[in-house]
């Protein structure tokens, strides 16, 4: 199901702010997912986006609205697609369990946690950052998760110990030599795509691989390939926002 989503008149610039943010670093999320989805033994313990869902259940008040979480989580540089997992406080039209589709600029917020370390969570980092010392100590046992500094977000893993990280994910780096060799051995898998239209090259560009996208144009991949909605790879990567590959994309 896809709904119109609103924000309430009520939602804080504080939060609103994080909404923003939210949106445009989902990217990070969705690279992170990208590997997560290809290993044997899963790394995270949390991946989730949040999603403002709403309702005209009065026709003479604001639509109400409901931040909610959404996992199970797919994009494809156009949606976003997740299933529902909290159940509705005062909402009729979406269900605990139901299928969403939701665009890119209407999500509030995603979070990921890998070793008990949070990454993303800017509508938790708010609410935290109105919470004295105690309660947020409570807050963050009741995750079991460590949130750290509300005034420091972190969007990648071990940002700090290697800001090498936020420009390309370490597997994307690390698998170079294992990409090239399959692409030798399967040509085919080159030119590939699925129903939609996307190729092995779109999918690196929309999770923002960059080492992959080098190693795919530099075996050949077709710049010029479009999905069924008429996307190049340097269509995707400028509507993301993905600088480094867009550079390597106009050469």
């Amino acid at each position: 199901m896809t709904n119109k989503i609103f924000f309430a008149k009520s939602d804080s610039p504080k939060m609103i702010k994080a909404f923003t943010d939210a949106q445009n670093t989902f990217k990070y999320l969705w690279r992170e997912l990208s590997w997560e989805y290809r290993r044997i033994v899963p790394a995270l313990e949390v991946a989730c986006v949040k999603v403002a869902f709403s309702e005209q259940i009065d026709p003479d008040e604001e639509p109400t609205v409901e931040h909610m979480w959404i996992n199970d989580i797919m994009f494809d540089g156009e949606v976003i697609k997740g299933t529902l997992i909290n159940t509705p406080g005062e909402l009729t039209n979406i269900e605990n369990g139901d299928e969403v589709t939701i665009p890119l600029n209407q999500i509030s917020d995603w979070l990921f946690a890998t070793q008990g370390k949070t990454y993303g969570g800017f509508t938790i980092q708010a609410m935290r950052s109105d919470m004295n010392k105690a309660a947020r100590a409570e807050h963050d046992e009741a995750w079991g998760l460590d949130f750290g500094d509300y005034n420091d977000i972190l969007l990648v893993y071990e940002q700090k110990e290697h800001p090498e990280n936020l420009i390309d994910h370490p597997m994307s780096r690390n698998t170079k030599e294992k990409l090239e060799e399959f692409i030798k051995e399967y040509p085919g898998e080159l030119t590939a795509a699925d129903e939609f239209g996307y190729s092995i090259l779109h999918k690196e560009t929309i999770a923002g691989n960059l080492t992959s996208v080098e190693v795919l144009l530099s075996l050949g991949a077709d710049k010029t390939q479009k999905t069924i909605y008429g996307k190049t790879a340097l269509d995707l990567a400028r509507q993301l926002e993905w600088e480094h590959i867009v550079a390597l994309l106009e050469k």
